[in-house]
């Protein structure tokens, strides 16, 4: 049984290596993206009851499975779940970077435009990551890390 949790910056890698552990693996992945964001609405958050219940009818349907997402609330859920986690920390300069190169993602825009009117907002976002004190900064994620007691990388550089 493979439950993979995996969590940091926007730009950081998450979905790379949701991706590459699930090709690995043939196991489904859950980008928290998907449900913690009301459906073809930019920036409206769902309840965290309506996620949160997502979250976990994930999680009961699949024996294995990454989740992968900046979301400290949900996060906390899968990690009782979980059998390993990464924390994904590169730095500032690398997540603004895989930002300017981050491909569509049609399952978060409905058109590459759509996307590219949010880079700056984002680029901005990214920036202030160590500075935070919400449940996407670093501060959260770290403290995540650190209370979990299984198998646990995080991957700085």
């Amino acid at each position: 049984m493979y439950r993979f949790v995996i969590f940091g910056n926007s730009g950081s890698g998450k979905s790379t290596l949701a991706h590459q552990l699930a090709e690995k693996f043939s196991i489904p992945v859950l980008d928290l993206d998907t449900i913690a964001w009301e459906a073809n609405q930019i920036a409206v958050r769902r309840s965290h009851a309506d996620a949160a219940k997502d979250l976990l009818n994930f999680i009961n349907n699949n024996h294995s499975w990454v989740i992968e997402g900046c979301y400290s609330s949900l996060i906390e859920i899968a990690l009782k779940f979980a059998s390993e986690i990464y924390f994904l920390n590169p730095g500032i300069d690398k997540c603004l970077e895989n930002n300017r190169n981050r491909p569509w993602e049609p399952h978060k825009f409905t058109s590459p435009e759509e996307q590219a009117a949010t880079f700056e907002f984002l680029q901005n976002w990214i920036q202030e990551y160590e500075t935070r004190d919400d449940e996407f900064g670093y501060s959260s994620h770290r403290a995540l890390f650190e209370q979990f007691n299984g198998k646990k990388q995080e991957i700085t550089g």
